[in-house]
């Protein structure tokens, strides 16, 4: 399978062996004047529990409470060698497609599109669905994470991770880290030549430098004092978090762990003991997704036995 077919689920191209992420599709909102009404039971989410950027979502859904107002289907850890998801509830922690009783997550786009797979598109996660005009409403994890507190707010939930005043800190600090975290270890990965990699890992770490030495004296990344808790620590957290686990080896991301950072795995240790949030993390899904899917990288699918350490051993 070459490496442009299978990364065609995250790549819309590689510029001078740099990977390049291509933008999300839906982006639709949630919101007070419609369409989508912020409406109790209404939306669907579809996720893969190795993802980081569904795992924001699952987050902020149980964070702000939405648990029995959003509903959720999980498709299996083994990505398709075209870069697509499948649902196999014969997998632990997976399920079937609950909502439209679909095998395969393209055919859910299908629904919404119906040239979706005519044009080349692979669908990719999450996916939030709108059940009563049987659309998706939005494919974009930071518009999805948002727009939660939004319904968190129609339903009734006093819960937030977008307080007032912290907006513009908030989508910055989320800016701060995307290029350089959250895609800069996909970026690494993902390299087909050394001066990209480099590059890419070289801004990784000096962000996540500065990342530690900002959380020295405090608890969450923005908001006055020991900071609040928001988006942006979940958007945060969901990379760290499978940083040790996946990304030192799988990515090369390797001049540091998180656990070499004191502040940082402090962080991740305090997300974790947030209630709910250890349940959110699959580590099985996690480790042998990567180690697994992405054949064009570990041909021989190969997953590591460790390590010894981490959040995935306590």
């Amino acid at each position: 399978m070459a490496m442009q077919e299978q990364a065609g689920a995250w790549t819309k191209a590689f510029d001078d062996g740099a990977f390049v992420r291509k933008n999300s599709e839906f982006r639709d909102v949630i919101s007070d004047d419609g369409p989508f009404l912020p409406e109790s039971g209404r939306y669907h989410l579809y996720v893969s529990h190795a993802c980081p950027w569904a795992h924001r979502t699952v987050l902020a859904r149980n964070l702000l409470g939405l648990e029995h107002h959003v509903s959720v289907d999980v498709v299996d850890w083994r990505m398709n060698d075209d870069g697509s998801w499948s649902f196999n509830p014969e997998e632990p922690g997976a399920t079937v497609d609950s909502v439209n009783g679909e095998d395969h997550l393209e055919a859910v786009y299908r629904r919404a599109y119906a040239a979706w797979t005519a044009e080349g598109n692979i669908g990719t996660v999450p996916v939030l669905w709108d059940k009563k005009t049987g659309t998706i409403v939005n494919n974009e994890s930071r518009d999805i994470i948002r727009m939660f507190g939004t319904l968190a707010r129609g339903v009734g939930s006093a819960s937030t991770l977008c307080p007032e005043g912290l907006t513009a800190a908030i989508d910055a600090m989320i800016t701060a880290n995307y290029e350089t975290v959250n895609n800069g270890v996909y970026k690494s990965g993902f390299a087909r030549n050394q001066s990209a990699y480099e590059e890419a890992v070289s801004g990784l770490f000096n962000r996540l430098d500065e990342l530690d030495e900002h959380l020295a004296d405090r608890d969450w990344l923005v908001g006055e004092g020991r900071g609040t808790l928001t988006e942006a620590d979940l958007c945060l957290f969901t990379t760290l978090v499978r940083f040790d686990l996946v990304y030192v080896v799988h990515f090369k991301c390797n001049l540091q762990r998180i656990m070499d950072y004191p502040h940082l795995q402090a962080f991740v240790d305090r997300v974790l003991a947030l209630p709910g949030v250890r349940a959110t993390c699959d580590w099985t899904h996690i480790k042998n997704h990567y180690f697994w899917s992405h054949q064009h990288m570990n041909p021989f699918r190969i997953v590591p036995l460790g390590p010894r350490l981490g959040p995935h051993v306590s």
